[in-house]
């Protein structure tokens, strides 16, 4: 059974991991507490897409840090 990782488990994975774990680990254990939801197909399409914006966003403050910081760079301190 393929699984999606909602957040970090020990010795599986890491968060938006994707696993393959026993069938009743999967759907007695995990799923349950939350830990982790069933990778359907339309559940792999959903995540890719979150983690394609999550990339996007994460490149869009890291730009504009780097702005920020050529900005401050030219600054003189009194």
């Amino acid at each position: 059974m393929e699984i999606i990782l909602l957040q970090d488990v020990n010795k599986l994975g890491q968060k938006d991991d994707l696993v393959k774990v026993k069938s009743g680990y999967g759907r007695n254990y995990l799923i349950p507490r939350g830990y982790a939801i069933a990778a359907t197909p339309s559940a792999k399409k959903m995540h890719n897409e979150n983690l394609k914006q999550r990339s996007h966003k994460e490149e869009k403050i890291k730009t504009e840090a780097q702005e920020q910081a050529t900005k401050m760079a030219g600054l003189k301190m009194v």
